[in-house]
């Protein structure tokens, strides 16, 4: 009887994405392409007899043809694969380039990575995967909630690259108890975090069960509080890969070391395609209702979920990146995390002769009075809170032009164990919020714009006095 297995040498359009352009070595700029050989390889001939989608189950059959014991077929010496130990590799790695990265990364897991293309400047990954001269996947979560400008951005980087993007989607059922159940937008009230499980987290999930590594845009300046300590490399500590259990998918982070204008840099020496969104002041995008540009001097992660606190500005996909503490606020109410515990040693800020430190009674007592001899300004704030930090200088400012002026400006510390009583009672929103309170009312007025320079918080002042 005779017996025989073929593959298939074409690749449906669900297929995976793949680029296998050949280079040559020049100097580019301060970009040098590696070095390989120049190989024509038969791809029909090449090509494993089973190409895994992206979305696989998670443990491999590697019998093609089950019943075929009875055959005999010479031996083949088992393969030892040796542990590798990625926090050594991370260290060894933490000062390369990530075209040294991405070439790793592509060398050691080849068909079983994919990059994660979110649709914003992580086009850079893709940049960069190609200058490697290795054949690379790409996959994206589409949410069904994306700006139009992103849709066609993605159509803009398959002709660019000749690739096909793997678009991973939501469940339909769950999307629709979702919305039937909360609406469309329950995210503006009850936190960003459900909808975010149902529409990136799950789909996310679904894909690395395919794959035993990803890769991802991450940067250390990203995110405030929680991306200031990713690695190059690691053992993903959330998700899982092709075989299932802990420590089984690797994520790789080749862009962590560089700053943002770093790789806005790279993107236009390498004339790259970008977004049309971030002509319009957006930089960190992700779905339309939650994303907004941001303002100059504003952190781009400021224009993400900008109605929940700064500190843990994460959707879930990288929920590792956070504290125990934060990990444990989002698991509830998805509303963002203060500080682990309010009391880290970081250095009070607003402080100015002419800015008053108010206590607990102190802003109590304040909020209670109905007939103020005078108004006051107070921001409620947080030392550790980075947009806290990129007003002090506009803050001092203004208090410094308001003395003497029959406004008082107050500064109350609203982190850890005030936060709740602020929320309760001052209307805390994120940080940093900034209350003014008229002379004849008890109830202050909250300033509603993201703008905080001197001029716009005098026009705020100068509406109510």
């Amino acid at each position: 009887m005779a017996l025989s297995v073929s593959s298939s040498s074409t690749i449906p359009a669900s297929g995976f994405s793949r680029s296998s352009q050949e280079l040559k070595a020049p100097q580019f700029g301060s970009f040098k392409l590696l070095d390989r050989p120049t190989t024509f390889v038969n791809v029909s001939s090449q090509r494993r007899c089973a190409v895994k989608p992206l979305n696989a189950e998670p443990k491999r059959n590697d019998s093609i043809v089950p019943l075929a014991a009875t055959i005999s077929a010479p031996e083949i010496a088992e393969k030892v694969e040796v542990e590798e130990d990625y926090e050594k590799l991370a260290k060894a790695l933490e000062n390369g380039s990530p075209l040294e990265i991405m070439d790793k990364a592509l060398e050691k897991f080849g068909d079983d990575i994919a990059i994660a293309f979110s649709g914003a400047e992580d086009v850079a990954l893709i940049e960069y995967a190609k200058l490697t001269g290795r054949p690379f996947r790409v996959f994206s979560l589409d949410t069904g909630r994306l700006n139009p400008e992103t849709y066609h951005f993605f159509d803009q980087v398959e002709k660019h690259y000749g690739i096909r993007i793997e678009y991973m989607f939501p469940d339909s059922v769950e999307v629709q108890g979702l919305v039937r159940n909360k609406g469309l937008f329950s995210f503006y009230e009850d936190g960003h975090q459900e909808c975010c499980r149902v529409r990136k987290v799950r789909p996310l999930r679904r894909a690395l069960k395919g794959l035993r590594a990803w890769i991802t845009g991450q940067r250390k300046d990203q995110s405030p509080g929680t991306r200031s300590e990713i690695p190059v490399v690691q053992v993903d500590p959330v998700f899982e890969g092709l075989d299932g259990g802990a420590g089984s998918l690797i994520k790789w982070n080749p862009v962590a070391n560089v700053d943002g204008e770093d790789v806005w840099k790279f993107l236009l020496t390498m004339d790259v395609p970008v977004n049309s969104l971030h002509s319009q002041g957006y930089i960190s995008i992700g779905c339309e209702p939650c994303t907004r540009p941001v303002l100059p001097g504003q952190h781009e992660r400021e224009g993400r979920w900008w109605w929940e606190d700064a500190q843990a500005k994460e959707c879930g996909l990288h929920k590792g990146n956070l504290k125990q503490g934060d990990a444990a606020q989002l698991n509830g109410n998805g509303n963002g995390a203060a500080h682990a515990n309010g009391t880290a040693t970081v250095a009070d800020i607003f402080n100015s002769e002419n800015v008053v430190n108010l206590s607990r009674p102190g802003i109590e007592n304040l909020s209670k009075l109905e007939n103020r001899k005078e108004a006051w300004l107070v921001v409620l704030y947080a030392p550790w809170c980075q947009f806290c930090q990129g007003m002090e200088a506009s803050y001092v400012e203004l208090a410094d032009k308001l003395a003497g002026s029959g406004v008082k400006v107050g500064k109350f510390r609203a982190d850890g164990d005030q936060k709740e009583f602020s929320r309760q009672e001052l209307q805390l929103g994120s940080f940093p919020t900034i209350l003014f309170f008229p002379k004849h009312s008890s109830r202050p007025i909250k300033y509603p714009s993201e703008k905080r320079d001197v001029d716009s918080l005098m026009t705020f002042v100068n509406a109510f006095r």
